[in-house]
């Protein structure tokens, strides 16, 4: 199975903050979800594969090709999808595709005219009056009007109330039924990704914990529920993360048959959301240092 992106041991520092030994792959004609908190890298990864930020060290590699030889050929075939306006807000929809247009080859009118009919975008009015999801709408016009073979969406749900979310899905659905193209999402209402990823990428704190078929996710996490009495040193080291309260804890496994051999019916297992990983990696990261310190 090809790879479309491919990030190996990419180094990229800066004050405060710094991706380490990133090694992250995105297999093509799939959707991958990238999650991970506030500051936890998203962006900076983002504008490494768009080569808005070169790596320290490290490669990144975009359809088996490297920046420095293919920059060109390479942006032809994405389409870029910002969380926020990047067109001049004084002009209209009609300007801006004018000026876009020429930089691409495979530029289609027709294509760009459907999806302004479908998303009911005026041509004429000015950016600026464009509400948020307005502008979105535009934004993910024009980046799908080339017909890229890679898409790649910052936070592009952001802000938007939750019919244009389910929208957006759609669109995004009725474009990955050919199996030729690929989806790079990264955001924080996971909640999108449970409807259309495949993949999950996961990042903290500059650091690659997971890929994984989304489907996975369930099978080998789990919410573990139980009594405080069932916690010791011992037990404790089973968890990604723990919440105690007066009535018990509650904690994240990534190994729901080995947490079920250890602990058998005195516990409950549930679901976990993204979120909750999100959440127990920190919780358990927190409660690391808190010991160690």
């Amino acid at each position: 199975m090809e790879n479309v992106i491919e990030l190996q041991h990419v180094n990229k520092a800066f004050k405060g903050f710094e991706l380490k030994d990133l090694s992250v792959s995105v297999k093509k004609g799939f959707v991958t979800g990238f999650i991970g908190g506030n500051g936890a890298g998203k962006s900076t990864t983002i504008k490494l594969i768009m080569n808005l930020l070169q790596p320290d060290s490290g490669e990144v590699t975009i359809f088996g090709m490297n920046y420095k030889k293919n920059e060109k050929e390479i942006k032809q075939r994405i389409g870029f999808v910002f969380d926020h306006n990047v067109f001049y807000e004084t002009i209209s929809l009609s300007d801006i595709k004018k000026i876009i247009k020429p930089s691409y080859k495979r530029w289609d009118d027709s294509l760009f005219n459907d999806y302004v009919d479908r998303f009911e975008l005026p041509l004429k009015k000015k950016l600026k009056t464009f509400s948020k999801g307005m502008m979105m709408k535009a934004s993910l016009a024009i980046a799908l009007s080339h017909h890229p073979e890679l898409i790649i969406m910052d936070e592009p749900t952001s802000g938007l109330d939750p019919i244009f979310r389910r929208e957006l899905l759609d669109v995004l659905r009725d474009l990955m039924q050919d199996g030729e193209r690929t989806i790079f999402f990264s955001t924080h209402i996971t909640t999108d990704l449970d409807r259309i990823a495949d993949y999950i990428t996961f990042i903290h704190n500059g650091e690659h914990i997971f890929t994984k078929e989304n489907y996975k996710i369930e099978e080998e996490y789990a919410i573990v529920k139980g009594e405080s009495n069932l916690l010791d040193r011992d037990t404790e080291r089973e968890f990604i993360g723990i919440r105690k309260s007066k009535h018990g804890f509650e904690a994240l496994t990534t190994n729901k048959q080995r947490t079920l051999r250890v602990f058998g019916d005195t516990v409950m297992l549930e679901k976990p959301t993204l979120e909750d990983i999100m959440l127990y990696t920190k919780k358990g990261e927190d409660q690391y240092v808190q010991s160690h310190s």
